[in-house]
Protein backbone atom coordinates (compact mmCIF):
# COMPACT_ATOMS: atom_id res chain seq x y z
CA UNK A 1 0.00 0.00 0.00
CA UNK A 2 1.47 3.36 -0.97
CA UNK A 3 2.17 6.03 1.61
CA UNK A 4 -0.03 8.38 -0.42
CA UNK A 5 -3.23 6.70 0.76
CA UNK A 6 -3.33 8.12 4.25
CA UNK A 7 -6.98 7.16 4.78
CA UNK A 8 -6.19 3.50 4.81
CA UNK A 9 -3.83 3.80 7.73
CA UNK A 10 -4.54 1.10 10.30
CA UNK A 11 -5.28 2.03 13.90
CA UNK A 12 -6.30 -0.34 16.71
CA UNK A 13 -9.81 0.42 17.95
CA UNK A 14 -8.78 1.37 21.50
CA UNK A 15 -6.22 3.86 20.13
CA UNK A 16 -8.85 5.29 17.79
CA UNK A 17 -11.36 5.83 20.58
CA UNK A 18 -8.86 7.45 22.94
CA UNK A 19 -7.57 9.63 20.12
CA UNK A 20 -11.06 10.86 19.26
CA UNK A 21 -11.79 11.68 22.92
CA UNK A 22 -8.60 13.72 23.00
CA UNK A 23 -9.41 15.51 19.76
CA UNK A 24 -12.92 16.36 20.91
CA UNK A 25 -11.49 17.87 24.07
CA UNK A 26 -8.99 20.11 22.33
CA UNK A 27 -10.92 20.68 19.09
CA UNK A 28 -8.02 19.38 17.03
CA UNK A 29 -8.25 18.89 13.28
CA UNK A 30 -6.60 15.82 11.77
CA UNK A 31 -6.05 16.02 8.02
CA UNK A 32 -5.03 13.41 5.51
CA UNK A 33 -7.88 10.91 5.97
CA UNK A 34 -9.71 9.23 3.10
CA UNK A 35 -13.12 10.31 1.94
CA UNK A 36 -15.92 7.87 2.38
CA UNK A 37 -18.81 8.15 0.07
CA UNK A 38 -21.31 5.79 1.58
CA UNK A 39 -24.09 5.01 -0.83
CA UNK A 40 -26.35 3.88 1.92
CA UNK A 41 -24.81 0.84 0.33
CA UNK A 42 -27.29 -0.31 -2.18
CA UNK A 43 -28.16 1.16 -5.54
CA UNK A 44 -31.13 3.34 -6.57
CA UNK A 45 -34.36 1.82 -7.82
CA UNK A 46 -34.06 1.26 -11.58
CA UNK A 47 -36.47 3.33 -13.66
CA UNK A 48 -38.18 2.44 -16.92
CA UNK A 49 -39.64 -0.79 -18.28
CA UNK A 50 -36.31 -2.22 -19.42
CA UNK A 51 -34.76 -1.62 -16.02
CA UNK A 52 -37.36 -3.05 -13.68
CA UNK A 53 -38.33 -6.51 -12.62
CA UNK A 54 -41.54 -7.87 -14.17
CA UNK A 55 -44.59 -6.34 -12.57
CA UNK A 56 -42.60 -3.67 -10.76
CA UNK A 57 -43.81 -0.11 -10.33
CA UNK A 58 -40.77 1.91 -11.44
CA UNK A 59 -39.43 4.67 -9.27
CA UNK A 60 -37.25 7.36 -10.80
CA UNK A 61 -34.21 7.64 -8.58
CA UNK A 62 -31.65 10.04 -9.93
CA UNK A 63 -29.02 11.77 -7.81
CA UNK A 64 -30.50 11.96 -4.33
CA UNK A 65 -30.80 14.75 -1.81
CA UNK A 66 -27.72 15.22 0.33
CA UNK A 67 -27.29 14.40 3.97
CA UNK A 68 -25.91 17.14 6.21
CA UNK A 69 -22.17 17.46 6.47
CA UNK A 70 -20.02 17.55 9.56
CA UNK A 71 -19.92 20.74 11.59
CA UNK A 72 -17.09 23.25 11.12
CA UNK A 73 -15.60 21.87 14.36
CA UNK A 74 -15.48 18.30 13.10
CA UNK A 75 -12.23 16.75 14.34
CA UNK A 76 -11.21 15.10 11.06
CA UNK A 77 -11.10 15.91 7.35
CA UNK A 78 -10.01 14.15 4.22
CA UNK A 79 -6.89 15.06 2.28
CA UNK A 80 -8.94 17.40 0.09
CA UNK A 81 -10.26 19.29 3.12
CA UNK A 82 -13.72 17.68 3.07
CA UNK A 83 -14.91 17.25 6.66
CA UNK A 84 -15.99 13.95 8.14
CA UNK A 85 -19.72 13.44 7.70
CA UNK A 86 -21.50 13.54 11.06
CA UNK A 87 -22.41 10.30 12.77
CA UNK A 88 -26.03 11.52 12.87
CA UNK A 89 -26.10 11.95 9.09
CA UNK A 90 -24.45 8.60 8.44
CA UNK A 91 -26.88 6.89 10.80
CA UNK A 92 -29.99 8.45 9.31
CA UNK A 93 -29.36 8.58 5.56
CA UNK A 94 -29.19 5.05 4.22
CA UNK A 95 -30.19 2.92 1.27
CA UNK A 96 -31.35 -0.47 2.54
CA UNK A 97 -34.17 -1.65 0.30
CA UNK A 98 -34.93 -4.68 2.45
CA UNK A 99 -36.55 -2.15 4.80
CA UNK A 100 -37.68 0.67 2.49
CA UNK A 101 -36.69 2.59 -0.63
CA UNK A 102 -36.88 5.82 1.41
CA UNK A 103 -33.44 6.77 2.73
CA UNK A 104 -34.77 8.74 5.65
CA UNK A 105 -37.08 5.89 6.69
CA UNK A 106 -34.54 3.09 7.09
CA UNK A 107 -33.32 3.98 10.59
CA UNK A 108 -36.78 3.89 12.15
CA UNK A 109 -37.86 0.69 10.40
CA UNK A 110 -34.61 -1.09 11.26
CA UNK A 111 -34.26 0.01 14.87
CA UNK A 112 -35.52 -3.31 16.29
CA UNK A 113 -33.65 -5.48 13.78
CA UNK A 114 -32.08 -8.44 15.63
CA UNK A 115 -28.36 -8.76 14.98
CA UNK A 116 -27.58 -11.29 17.72
CA UNK A 117 -27.27 -14.21 17.58
CA UNK A 118 -25.75 -14.06 14.11
CA UNK A 119 -23.74 -16.42 11.97
CA UNK A 120 -21.98 -16.22 8.62
CA UNK A 121 -21.51 -19.43 6.63
CA UNK A 122 -18.35 -19.42 4.50
CA UNK A 123 -18.09 -22.23 1.99
CA UNK A 124 -18.14 -23.23 -1.64
CA UNK A 125 -14.76 -23.87 -3.26
CA UNK A 126 -12.71 -23.89 -0.06
CA UNK A 127 -10.72 -26.52 1.82
CA UNK A 128 -11.98 -25.56 5.25
CA UNK A 129 -15.62 -24.38 5.17
CA UNK A 130 -16.93 -23.11 8.45
CA UNK A 131 -19.62 -21.01 10.06
CA UNK A 132 -18.55 -17.97 12.05
CA UNK A 133 -20.57 -16.48 14.89
CA UNK A 134 -19.97 -13.00 16.26
CA UNK A 135 -17.45 -14.23 18.83
CA UNK A 136 -15.48 -15.93 16.05
CA UNK A 137 -15.43 -12.71 14.04
CA UNK A 138 -14.24 -10.79 17.09
CA UNK A 139 -11.00 -12.80 16.92
CA UNK A 140 -9.94 -10.73 13.92
CA UNK A 141 -8.15 -7.60 15.11
CA UNK A 142 -10.24 -4.49 14.54
CA UNK A 143 -8.70 -1.75 12.42
CA UNK A 144 -9.74 1.79 11.57
CA UNK A 145 -10.18 2.55 7.88
CA UNK A 146 -11.31 6.01 6.79
CA UNK A 147 -12.29 5.46 3.18
CA UNK A 148 -13.57 7.39 0.20
CA UNK A 149 -16.67 5.57 -0.99
CA UNK A 150 -18.84 6.93 -3.77
CA UNK A 151 -22.54 6.30 -4.31
CA UNK A 152 -23.74 5.48 -7.81
CA UNK A 153 -26.33 8.22 -7.23
CA UNK A 154 -23.48 10.80 -7.31
CA UNK A 155 -23.39 11.72 -3.63
CA UNK A 156 -20.81 10.85 -1.04
CA UNK A 157 -19.88 10.90 2.63
CA UNK A 158 -16.72 10.61 4.72
CA UNK A 159 -16.95 7.75 7.23
CA UNK A 160 -14.47 6.04 9.58
CA UNK A 161 -15.07 2.29 9.52
CA UNK A 162 -13.93 -0.36 11.98
CA UNK A 163 -13.38 -3.90 10.76
CA UNK A 164 -10.84 -6.30 9.32
CA UNK A 165 -9.58 -7.20 5.83
CA UNK A 166 -11.72 -9.80 4.08
CA UNK A 167 -8.47 -11.51 3.04
CA UNK A 168 -7.89 -12.63 6.63
CA UNK A 169 -11.17 -14.54 6.75
CA UNK A 170 -10.67 -16.04 3.28
CA UNK A 171 -7.19 -17.21 4.20
CA UNK A 172 -8.67 -19.25 7.07
CA UNK A 173 -11.03 -21.17 4.80
CA UNK A 174 -8.38 -21.75 2.12
CA UNK A 175 -9.89 -21.14 -1.35
CA UNK A 176 -9.23 -23.94 -3.82
CA UNK A 177 -7.54 -23.30 -7.21
CA UNK A 178 -10.95 -23.45 -8.91
CA UNK A 179 -12.27 -20.46 -6.93
CA UNK A 180 -12.42 -17.33 -9.09
CA UNK A 181 -15.14 -15.23 -7.45
CA UNK A 182 -16.63 -14.49 -4.03
CA UNK A 183 -20.42 -14.42 -3.72
CA UNK A 184 -22.04 -12.57 -0.79
CA UNK A 185 -25.62 -12.88 0.41
CA UNK A 186 -27.68 -10.71 2.76
CA UNK A 187 -30.11 -12.00 5.37
CA UNK A 188 -33.58 -12.80 4.02
CA UNK A 189 -36.09 -12.28 6.83
CA UNK A 190 -39.52 -10.97 5.73
CA UNK A 191 -40.66 -10.82 9.36
CA UNK A 192 -38.03 -8.20 10.16
CA UNK A 193 -37.54 -6.63 6.72
CA UNK A 194 -40.77 -5.12 5.36
CA UNK A 195 -39.18 -4.13 2.07
CA UNK A 196 -38.83 -7.74 0.98
CA UNK A 197 -42.32 -7.61 -0.47
CA UNK A 198 -40.87 -5.34 -3.18
CA UNK A 199 -40.26 -6.30 -6.81
CA UNK A 200 -36.66 -7.47 -6.65
CA UNK A 201 -35.17 -10.94 -6.64
CA UNK A 202 -34.25 -11.35 -2.98
CA UNK A 203 -32.08 -12.02 -1.09
CA UNK A 204 -29.61 -9.27 -1.93
CA UNK A 205 -26.57 -10.80 -3.65
CA UNK A 206 -23.25 -9.23 -4.59
CA UNK A 207 -19.88 -10.46 -5.72
CA UNK A 208 -16.20 -9.71 -6.21
CA UNK A 209 -13.48 -11.36 -8.17
CA UNK A 210 -11.24 -13.32 -5.81
CA UNK A 211 -8.27 -11.02 -6.40
CA UNK A 212 -10.47 -8.00 -5.61
CA UNK A 213 -11.65 -9.68 -2.43
CA UNK A 214 -8.07 -10.40 -1.39
CA UNK A 215 -6.93 -6.82 -1.95
CA UNK A 216 -5.92 -5.18 1.33
CA UNK A 217 -8.43 -2.35 0.86
CA UNK A 218 -11.42 -4.72 0.92
CA UNK A 219 -12.89 -4.58 4.40
CA UNK A 220 -15.45 -6.55 6.38
CA UNK A 221 -16.83 -3.74 8.52
CA UNK A 222 -18.25 -4.33 12.00
CA UNK A 223 -18.52 -0.71 13.10
CA UNK A 224 -18.23 2.95 12.23
CA UNK A 225 -17.17 5.99 14.22
CA UNK A 226 -15.79 3.61 16.84
CA UNK A 227 -19.27 2.20 17.50
CA UNK A 228 -20.83 -1.13 16.46
CA UNK A 229 -22.66 -0.98 13.15
CA UNK A 230 -26.27 0.11 13.43
CA UNK A 231 -28.93 -2.01 11.71
CA UNK A 232 -29.49 0.62 9.02
CA UNK A 233 -25.76 0.63 8.32
CA UNK A 234 -25.58 -3.13 7.74
CA UNK A 235 -25.12 -4.61 11.19
CA UNK A 236 -23.51 -6.75 12.24
CA UNK A 237 -21.25 -7.32 9.21
CA UNK A 238 -20.97 -5.62 5.87
CA UNK A 239 -18.56 -5.31 2.98
CA UNK A 240 -16.69 -2.10 2.12
CA UNK A 241 -14.89 -1.99 -1.25
CA UNK A 242 -13.95 1.69 -1.49
CA UNK A 243 -13.01 1.92 -5.18
CA UNK A 244 -16.45 0.65 -6.23
CA UNK A 245 -19.86 2.29 -6.18
CA UNK A 246 -21.56 1.86 -2.83
CA UNK A 247 -24.18 -0.68 -3.89
CA UNK A 248 -21.36 -3.25 -4.08
CA UNK A 249 -20.87 -2.91 -0.31
CA UNK A 250 -23.46 -5.50 0.69
CA UNK A 251 -24.98 -5.30 4.19
CA UNK A 252 -25.96 -7.75 6.94
CA UNK A 253 -24.04 -10.64 5.39
CA UNK A 254 -25.06 -14.20 6.28
CA UNK A 255 -23.30 -16.19 3.56
CA UNK A 256 -20.00 -15.99 1.68
CA UNK A 257 -19.25 -18.57 -1.02
CA UNK A 258 -16.20 -19.06 -3.19
CA UNK A 259 -17.37 -19.92 -6.69
CA UNK A 260 -15.99 -20.51 -10.18
CA UNK A 261 -18.58 -18.56 -12.18
CA UNK A 262 -19.25 -14.83 -11.87
CA UNK A 263 -22.18 -14.23 -9.46
CA UNK A 264 -25.25 -12.42 -10.74
CA UNK A 265 -25.98 -9.64 -8.27
CA UNK A 266 -29.43 -8.32 -7.46
CA UNK A 267 -28.88 -5.16 -9.51
CA UNK A 268 -27.43 -7.04 -12.45
CA UNK A 269 -30.62 -9.11 -12.54
CA UNK A 270 -32.93 -6.13 -12.02
CA UNK A 271 -31.33 -3.68 -14.45
CA UNK A 272 -28.56 -5.23 -16.56
CA UNK A 273 -28.44 -2.18 -18.83
CA UNK A 274 -27.51 0.01 -15.86
CA UNK A 275 -25.63 -2.15 -13.33
CA UNK A 276 -22.82 -4.54 -14.13
CA UNK A 277 -20.59 -6.78 -12.08
CA UNK A 278 -17.56 -4.54 -11.56
CA UNK A 279 -19.18 -1.17 -10.78
CA UNK A 280 -15.79 0.54 -10.48
CA UNK A 281 -15.95 4.28 -9.89
CA UNK A 282 -15.16 5.94 -13.21
CA UNK A 283 -15.96 9.63 -13.83
CA UNK A 284 -15.58 9.06 -17.58
CA UNK A 285 -18.42 6.54 -17.72
CA UNK A 286 -21.83 8.04 -17.10
CA UNK A 287 -24.75 6.17 -15.63
CA UNK A 288 -27.38 5.87 -18.37
CA UNK A 289 -29.49 8.46 -16.54
CA UNK A 290 -26.94 10.90 -15.08
CA UNK A 291 -23.34 11.99 -15.18
CA UNK A 292 -20.71 10.41 -12.94
CA UNK A 293 -18.13 13.15 -13.54
CA UNK A 294 -18.82 14.90 -10.25
CA UNK A 295 -20.34 14.14 -6.86
CA UNK A 296 -22.03 16.07 -4.10
CA UNK A 297 -20.24 15.72 -0.80
CA UNK A 298 -21.99 17.01 2.30
CA UNK A 299 -22.61 20.73 2.40
CA UNK A 300 -19.37 21.55 0.57
CA UNK A 301 -20.95 21.41 -2.87
CA UNK A 302 -19.95 19.42 -5.92
CA UNK A 303 -16.46 18.04 -6.43
CA UNK A 304 -14.85 16.07 -9.23
CA UNK A 305 -15.13 12.31 -8.93
CA UNK A 306 -11.77 10.54 -8.86
CA UNK A 307 -10.92 7.59 -11.08
CA UNK A 308 -11.26 4.37 -9.09
CA UNK A 309 -12.35 6.71 -6.30
CA UNK A 310 -8.76 7.78 -5.69
CA UNK A 311 -7.37 4.26 -5.22
CA UNK A 312 -5.76 3.88 -8.63
CA UNK A 313 -2.32 2.98 -7.24
CA UNK A 314 -3.81 0.27 -5.03
CA UNK A 315 -6.21 -1.43 -7.45
CA UNK A 316 -5.59 -0.43 -11.08
CA UNK A 317 -3.35 -3.47 -11.57
CA UNK A 318 -6.43 -5.65 -11.08
CA UNK A 319 -7.87 -4.38 -14.37
CA UNK A 320 -4.85 -4.33 -16.68
CA UNK A 321 -5.94 -5.02 -20.23
CA UNK A 322 -9.60 -4.29 -19.48
CA UNK A 323 -11.54 -1.38 -20.98
CA UNK A 324 -12.28 0.70 -17.90
CA UNK A 325 -14.37 3.16 -19.94
CA UNK A 326 -16.92 0.44 -20.41
CA UNK A 327 -19.90 0.44 -18.04
CA UNK A 328 -19.20 -2.83 -16.25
Amino acid sequence: MSAKILPSEITPEEVYLSRRRFMRGVGALVAGSLVVAACGDQAPTPAGPAATMPGATPTVAGPAALPPTASPLAPMADELGNPLTTFEAVANYNNFYEFTTRKEGVASLAQDFRTSPWSVAVGGLVNKPRTYDLDDLARFDSEERIYRLRCVEAWSMVIPWNGFPLAKLLAEVEPTPEAKYVRFETLYDPEQMPGLNGPYKWPYVEGLRLDEAMNDLTLLATGLYGKPLLPQSGAPLRLVAPWKYGFKSIKSIVRIDLVEEMPVSLWMAAAPNEYGFYANVNPDVDHPRWSQATERIGGTGRIKTLFLNGYEEEVAYLYEGMDLKKWF
